[in-house]
């Protein structure tokens, strides 16, 4: 457990697809399904923050805009959580398959993705020279809308959360990948933490602490490394160990108890 939080950690700050390790590893391992998402959540937390800080050179100028996203992060990630814990447990297992196997999609073309937004920032041209985050078009309600939704996910499940706001706000953003990787980093810490919290408020007896602990300890070491070296691990290797285990899980919630 504690390998699967550093290689999730490690993950979440790279591609954004961690909790495909170590939600799979907890079903694996018999825990609940939403008993594993909520632990699972409350553990990753902390590797959230950290992967966040790693990134605090490339955040440099996006204040302006996080204020105006965080808070939409934040409620979308408490109607998200909310949404968990007011559902019946049966409704979580059978939407979780279909939410894994939209994240694995995203996952596999996050590349085309990234190429896209690659070859949009090459033909922007026309930009302001001086042009950071939150400059280009549609930078606003549509981002924000955006975020909320994103963070709805992200309380209620979260896997590939951090797929979803690098498509989203490398669409709309003017500035470089790594600053939107940036910035993703931090509005997928708000989430996390908001439905942790949330979670912890409502309905702690749903937390398996050993499993959070363990999964903290390894999210914040994993989340120290995605930031620093991660950038050079082979992105093709992450995603057929991420597409590996997702698919176990989409088998392990399908197959009869």
């Amino acid at each position: 457990m504690l390998t699967a939080g550093i290689a999730a950690g490690t993950i979440n700050v790279i591609v954004g697809s961690g909790t495909l390790v170590t939600f799979p590893t907890l079903l694996a391992l018999g825990v609940p399904p939403v008993t594993a998402n909520v632990s699972n959540s409350v553990g990753l937390v902390f590797g959230s923050l950290t992967g966040a800080w790693g990134y605090r050179r490339e955040l440099a100028g996006t204040r302006p805009l996080l204020l105006r996203l965080i808070p939409a992060s934040l409620a979308g990630a408490v109607i998200g959580a909310v949404l968990l814990l007011r559902l019946p447990a049966d409704a979580f297992e059978m939407i979780v398959p279909v939410l894994i196997g939209i994240a694995l999609v995203l996952v596999v073309v996050q590349p085309r993705i990234a190429a896209a937004l690659v070859a949009r920032r090459d033909g922007d041209v026309g930009a302001p020279s001086g042009a950071g985050p939150g400059a280009g078009p549609g930078a606003g309600p549509v981002v924000v809308v955006g975020t909320l939704l994103t963070g709805v996910y992200g309380g209620y499940f979260g896997a590939a959360q951090g797929v979803l706001l690098l498509g989203l706000l490398g669409s709309f953003l003017a500035g470089g990948l790594q600053k939107v990787n940036g910035i993703k980093n931090v509005l997928a810490a708000v989430a996390n933490g908001v439905a942790a919290v949330t979670f912890l408020v409502i309905e702690p007896s749903l937390v398996d602490w050993t499993v959070a602990a363990l999964l903290a300890a390894g999210s914040v070491a994993g989340g120290l490394v995605g930031a620093g070296i991660g950038r050079r691990l082979p992105s093709p290797a992450l995603r057929g160990v991420i597409v590996v285990v997702g698919v176990l899980a989409i088998v392990r919630l399908l197959a009869p108890s």
